[in-house]
């Protein structure tokens, strides 16, 4: 079989030891003989994975080699601590597995990819399914192939005794959030009276702030699908890859798999797991928990795996999350995109859960069900749009039961968070719980430029940050749980000046109302928020803060935040918010390239053009390589200081969860 890797996003970027940069043969293997999990993998005791060899001969290109097929003869072993290496089905006692081939083409760099030239690789694999290591130490795996070459990957299996320290972990996700993007939501948000804010986020009062790095495998900018799996397996991966090493294989399903932290919790200590996210159920974030594929575009086969574990593979014995509140109801009704047209509110219904689609439903919820939440199609409603314009969210077909109703009773994330840990409370009082609770918005409004809500959505999590310690301290829980709260990447956004959008909106050349913006001293306070005010709190005037609110008074003050990213499409800006819904500010224009995007000049119609920084092909923006904040709280607070690896993110919940396993179980 036959395919182009070069268009699967799972392998575009070349590891420093090959010339290319753009594209690769296949991500971190720089040589004709590939070994997945590759060098410098990691592994917490006892965690299931698969590996996948790979042995290549590339028929053309730069690479090319004398020989028509690759020696299917090759040999792989492993050796720990410098003993002598043992062929890896013996030291896993497994039968040798059989050798599969297939052929793929991949573009070598820009120029071949403009002159469509292709080189052809043929490929020899093999794939050892469901293998653990239980000793911590250092081991080599060594592959020899092709007449005496050899490559091998150093793995390490970090020194993590199996002690439980948390009975609980609540894993709060700020999907793109940044250092700066906080400094910004807490301008807005909170009181700030000769340089001294008069109240702080919950997150500023965490004990303990550490920061992660959070390149891709294989590249320096991550996407949220390869990031999740850093935190949530301690393996790095590809862009667009969830809980796998990408493969060069045709089926996205079939590459090296990694057991996530959900998988394991539930699996050692039949624990709860609750899984919310304001995004579509099956995006990136939520999906790592439990799919297992190269491309996370396979919705359908994500919400399969919520339920039922890995879609054709026997890997654990996963029985369904406690708790799956999110959007994506495209993905349960009967369609031509829900997993094989199947109804999955059936589905789930008869495996005996509740099932709900509304606000009003989730609050009345009985606690004592695993319950199925999807409250809209697509993403969730924006927390300035349910609070300040609601009248946003009348959009015909957005109803999560297929029909071509309007979504105008959702949830929040702080609703959505507070019912789950009922729900998780109330199962699981003696066993414990894993969530994992995502504002998933913060990420997808910074793509669109729309800093208001993207600002607001972040704001919504430290809001449900508060309300978690508060009722955790209700319950008796707050001791017996760690919190972590992180991002999985950044973008690059800050906050340089303000804008008097008055003078802006007067001007008449785009070069006038450029002279709109106040830096250094002319930057002046924030008017989103001024004490001693009367007018209700949210309300969309002159108004101004109140103590102890999260969110700002007045979205559209006229002296508004001189604010932006790095990396953006052609666009206009007025600094105003958008008040008729998330902004669109680049698109297609008719009779042009599709793939060509101009200035959406109903989009901040009294502003000015920015020309943009991305390449042309692009309408929005993308993300950065800043390293993220890790605030914690609970019993291991004092490991998550400094500064580290994303993966680590993992390890430390799982050192905290006691989730090593150090003696053998059964496959």
């Amino acid at each position: 079989m036959k395919f182009t890797l070069a268009s699967c996003v799972a392998c575009t970027v070349l590891v420093s030891q090959v010339a290319a940069q753009t594209f690769q043969r296949l991500g971190t293997c720089p040589t004709l003989g590939c070994i997945f999990p590759p060098d410098q993998a990691d592994f917490l005791p006892g965690q299931w994975f698969d590996i996948r060899l790979e042995v290549h001969a590339p028929q053309n290109g730069s690479e090319r080699v004398s020989y028509a097929q690759p020696d299917g003869n090759f040999t792989f072993t492993i050796a720990r601590d410098g003993q002598r290496g043992v062929p890896a089905a013996q030291f896993f006692n497994l039968s040798e597995p059989a050798l599969q081939t297939w052929n793929f083409t991949w573009y070598e760099d820009l120029f071949a990819q403009a002159a469509r030239t292709p080189s052809l690789v043929r490929v020899a694999s093999k794939a050892y399914r469901k293998v653990a290591l239980y000793t911590p130490g250092h081991y080599i795996a060594t592959l020899s192939y092709q007449n005496g070459s050899v490559t091998q990957a150093n793995w390490t299996v970090r020194d993590i005794a199996p002690r439980r320290r948390a009975k609980n972990t609540i894993l709060f996700v700020g999907d793109g959030m940044t250092t700066n993007m906080i400094t910004a939501a807490r301008l807005i948000a909170h009181q700030n009276l000769n340089g001294k804010y008069q109240s702080l986020m919950a997150m500023d009062q965490f004990p303990v702030l550490g920061h992660q790095m959070t390149h891709s495998i294989d590249s320096f900018i991550t996407d949220s699908a390869n990031s999740a799996t850093a935190l949530y397996t301690g393996h790095k991966s590809t862009v667009n890859a969830l809980s796998v090493y990408a493969d060069s294989s045709r089926d996205p399903s079939d590459d090296p798999k990694v057991e996530t932290i959900a998988e394991l919790f539930q699996e050692i200590y039949r624990g709860g797991v609750g899984i919310v996210s304001t995004a579509f159920i099956a995006d990136a974030t939520p999906a790592a928990l439990t799919a297992h594929t190269r491309d996370r575009s396979q919705y359908g086969q994500v919400v399969d795996s919520f339920l039922k574990g890995i879609y054709n593979y026997t890997w654990v014995n996963w029985t369904g999350p406690d708790v799956l509140f999110g959007g994506g109801a495209e993905q349960f009704y009967p369609n031509s995109r829900s997993f094989q047209g199947k109804n999955y509110y059936t589905e789930f219904a008869n495996a005996g859960y509740n099932v709900i689609l509304n606000n009003t439903a989730l609050q009345s919820a009985s606690n004592n069900s695993r319950t199925l939440g999807i409250f809209s199609v697509n993403n969730m409603a924006k927390w300035l749009d349910r609070n300040i314009y609601p009248a946003n969210l009348n959009i015909s077909s957005t109803a999560p039961d297929g029909s071509r109703g309007a979504a105008t009773d959702q949830p929040g994330l702080k609703e959505m968070t507070l019912k789950a840990l009922q729900i998780l409370h109330t199962r699981h009082s003696q066993d414990g719980f894993f969530l994992m609770s995502e504002a998933a918005s913060i990420d997808k409004q910074m793509h669109l430029l729309d800093y208001d809500r993207a600002l607001t959505e972040l704001l919504e999590l430290d809001d449900t940050i508060k309300a978690t310690i508060a009722y955790l301290e209700s319950i008796g829980e707050l001791n017996n749980t760690q919190i972590v709260v992180t991002a999985d990447h950044g973008h690059g956004f800050d906050v340089m000046g303000s804008v008097d959008t008055r003078f802006l909106a007067a001007q008449t050349t785009d070069r006038a109302k450029r002279n709109a913006v106040g830096t250094y001293q002319n930057s002046g306070l924030s008017q989103y928020v001024r004490p001693n005010t009367s007018a209700p709190v949210g309300s969309d005037q002159n108004v101004v803060y109140s103590q102890g609110v999260n969110f700002p008074n007045n979205f559209d003050p006229r002296y508004t935040l001189f604010q932006g990213v790095a990396a953006f499409p052609d666009h206009r800006e007025n600094y105003t918010v958008h008040k008729r819904g998330p902004r669109v500010p680049a698109l297609n224009v008719t009779g042009f390239d599709s793939d060509d995007f101009y200035v959406n000049y109903v989009d901040a119609v009294t502003g000015f053009v920015i020309n943009g920084t991305l390449p042309v092909s692009a309408d929005q923006g993308v993300h950065s390589l800043t390293d993220v904040p890790v605030f914690t709280m609970g019993p291991c607070q004092a490991d998550f200081g400094g500064v580290y690896n994303s993966i680590d993110v993992f390890y430390k919940m799982a050192a905290c969860l006691g989730l090593s396993r150090t003696t053998p179980v059964p496959r």
